[in-house]
């Protein structure tokens, strides 16, 4: 890391209308204004079925605000990237670390990426749940998902309902809390993980120029999810990412105010145990004679020596119990 900040749009309706404080969305949009990109490749809500989600290039301000708010199902942003990379365009890409991490990898095969992809963006990826949990959330509602006209994860707030409205009208809201740490919609959203998420070992975007994820509030060394004015992190790890952090906030898109690492762990320390987890978890299938997937450069070693003997032995006896059990592979991690 090469600087970390808590950081907000200082547009007090483009923060609002963002999932958290409007940081990637600040960032597209300075791109664009100031011709340092001719687009921003991203993703948004698909205007035929509001619970799903399709990649999407913007090619003004306007545009990268109209897509803003989190969209927590699958997605295929990259599906654009080589109709963009055909036209010579030179443009930044917001997305999981995942796609990032492709984008990389086809840089080290196709020179044009060096060339025409400046900015690389992302956020910490606390996993991406299937199609099925928001049709499980439609379903909650009582709602036909063909009746749906909005289905909006996050954002008009922080972190904002998660509201379901139909083309009538009618308006459905789960708070945060009830969505995501509850089992409201008779799943929660932990189980509906997909299994590469599980194994992830880069859900911090260490590949990217800047990874802003939530800046939650702290409340006794723990985040709360109470409503409050949005907030990101802004964790700068390249020198293109100094750059222009540096350069939107002198032009006035962001505002950046101190952060500590310790309490960017309270705020996201699951990252660190999911890590742990799919470390020890490998390590016992290993020991069982079972297939496990390989993973060069996961620095499990680091996860395992922060999380301490009693969590790695909680996870391994889990797995090895788990697999004497048949459970399904998917879950095994």
């Amino acid at each position: 890391m090469r600087e970390i900040h808590r950081s907000w749009s200082t547009d007090p309706g483009g923060r609002h209308k963002a999932a958290a404080g409007g940081t990637l969305s600040a960032l597209g949009r300075y791109l664009l204004d100031n011709g340092r990109v001719e687009a921003v490749l991203h993703v948004r809500a698909d205007p035929r079925k509001a619970w799903l989600t399709m990649s999407t290039i913007s090619r003004t301000p306007d545009e990268v605000l109209a897509s803003a708010q989190s969209r927590y199902g699958p997605s295929s942003p990259l599906v654009n990237v080589h109709q963009l990379l055909d036209k010579g365009a030179r443009f930044a890409v917001i997305a999981t670390p995942c796609y990032i991490s492709a984008i990389r990898a086809l840089g080290r095969t196709d020179p044009r990426v060096e060339r025409l992809v400046p900015y690389m963006l992302t956020i910490f990826c606390g996993g991406i749940p299937s199609a099925h949990l928001a049709k499980a959330i439609v379903r909650h509602h009582g709602v036909d998902e063909q009746d749906v006209d909005l289905f909006r994860y996050r954002g008009e707030g922080w972190p904002g309902p998660l509201r379901v409205r139909t083309r009538g009208g009618a308006i459905y809201d789960l708070s945060y809390e009830d969505a995501w740490r509850g089992k409201k919609c008779g799943m929660k959203y932990g189980y509906e993980v997909q299994f590469r998420c599980k194994i992830c070992p880069d859900a911090i975007g260490d590949v990217a120029d800047i990874s802003a994820p939530d800046g939650w509030v702290l409340q006794d060394g723990k985040p709360i999810c109470k409503e409050a004015p949005g907030t990101n992190l802004a964790i700068v790890l390249s020198v293109a990412g100094e750059e222009l952090l540096h350069a939107a906030i002198s032009a006035g898109y962001l505002e950046v105010s101190p952060v500590s690492v310790d309490e960017i762990g309270q705020m996201h320390g699951g990252q660190s145990e999911r890590k742990l987890r799919a470390s020890a978890a490998l390590f016992a299938l290993r020991l069982m004679g079972q297939r496990a997937i390989r993973a060069p450069g996961y620095r499990s070693a680091d996860a395992v020596k922060r999380a301490g003997i009693r969590a790695v032995f909680r996870q391994f006896a889990g797995t090895v119990r788990r697999v004497k059990a048949g459970e399904n592979r998917e879950h095994l991690i």
